[in-house]
C-alpha cells in the first residue's frame, strides 16, 4: 500500500527536508582533502541536533552512523570511518536523512574533493544529477510510477559518455516511497523493466525519494564484508543523487531542495506547489 499524505503531513515532511538540506550544506563545505568521512558524520550529527531532528540512518537495520559516505567506486551505504581520509581527486556521495516529529526526509549529493578532476567524472555527476531532475519533473498528476523510471533512464541513455561505451545504471538499488518510514512502498527503479508493469498512478499526497545511481562502467554491484558498503563489481567510480518530492493538488514540491525545486523544475516547464515554509 502507498501511504498518501495530507497537506499538513507534507508540511511536516518539508521541515524534515529542510534539515536534510542544512546537513548537505554543512557536509559539502567540509568535504576537503584531509578530512575523514567520520568528520563529515560528526558534522551531520551536530546539525541534526541543532535542528531538533534525529537521523533516520543511525540504527536502521544496525547501520552504525548518521549519514552514508560513499567514496569513488563505492555506490551507496559507505560507513563513515576515521581512517577513510579524503584525497584530492576523490569524489564522494553523501546520503543524509532527518526525522522531524516522526516524518522523514532523505537526499544525497555527489561532490568533488579538491581540484583537477577528470572530465569524465564531472560529466558522470552531471548526468546523474540531471537524470534525477528529469525523474522529479515526471512526478505529475495522472502519470504513473513507470513514467518516472522512464524519464530517468531516457535522460541517461541519451547522454554520450566520454571515451565511448554506456553508463551503468545501477540495477540493485533505486528510489522508494517515504513518509512515516524512510523506506516505504513503492520501490522505484531507475530504468524500465516491462514485467513490472506501469506501477501505481501518481496522485496528490504521493511522496517519493528519487535517487539515480550511475557508474562509469557496470550496472552491477556487490556488498563488502561489513554487510553495508556497496561497490561496483568492476571498480569503476560512481555517482549518486537524491531528492524527496511530494505531489500536491497544486503540483510537486521538492521537499529536500532549499527552494522547493522551483528553479530546476522550471527548466522542464513545471511549476512547483506553494512552499508551506517559505524563506526557510
Amino acid at each position: 500500500m502507498v501511504q498518501i499524505k495530507t497537506p499538513e503531513q507534507i508540511a511536516k515532511m518539508r521541515e524534515a527536508g529542510l534539515v536534510v538540506a542544512a546537513v548537505h550544506e554543512a557536509t559539502r563545505a567540509a568535504a576537503v582533502p584531509g578530512a575523514t568521512t567520520k568528520d563529515l558524520d560528526d558534522i551531520a550529527r551536530k546539525v541534526l541536533a541543532e535542528h531538533g531532528a534525529t537521523s533516520n540512518f543511525l540504527g536502521y537495520g544496525g547501520f552504525p552512523a548518521t549519514i552514508c559516505t560513499s567514496v569513488n567506486e563505492v555506490v551507496v551505504h559507505g560507513i563513515p570511518r576515521p581512517d577513510v581520509v579524503l584525497k584530492d581527486g576523490d569524489i564522494i556521495s553523501v546520503d543524509a536523512g532527518a526525522v522531524v516529529d516522526g516524518w522523514h526526509g532523505d537526499a544525497a549529493y555527489t561532490v568533488f574533493v579538491g581540484s583537477g578532476h577528470a572530465p569524465e567524472l564531472v560529466e558522470l555527476s552531471r548526468v546523474t544529477e540531471e537524470s534525477m531532475w528529469a525523474g522529479l519533473a515526471a512526478v505529475r498528476n495522472g502519470n504513473r510510477l513507470v513514467d518516472v523510471s522512464r524519464a530517468i533512464e531516457t535522460y541517461i541513455r541519451r547522454q554520450p559518455k566520454p571515451g565511448g561505451g554506456k553508463y551503468g545504471i545501477i540495477e540493485d538499488y533505486g528510489g522508494h516511497g517515504i513518509g512515516t518510514e524512510m523506506h516505504m512502498e513503492p520501490h522505484l527503479l531507475n530504468y524500465v523493466e516491462r514485467r513490472r508493469g506501469r506501477g501505481p498512478r501518481l496522485v496528490p499526497g504521493f511522496c517519493l525519494a528519487i535517487e539515480p545511481m550511475v557508474s562509469l562502467g557496470t550496472p552491477r554491484t556487490r556488498v563488502l564484508d561489513d554487510d553495508w558498503t556497496v561497490v561496483t563489481t568492476d571498480g569503476t567510480w560512481s555517482s549518486h543523487w537524491e531528492h524527496t518530492i511530494a505531489l500536491t493538488e497544486e503540483g510537486p514540491l521538492v521537499l529536500t531542495a532549499p527552494d522547493g525545486g522551483r528553479a530546476k523544475l522550471a527548466e522542464y516547464g513545471v511549476t512547483t506547489a506553494p512552499d508551506p515554509h517559505p524563506g526557510s
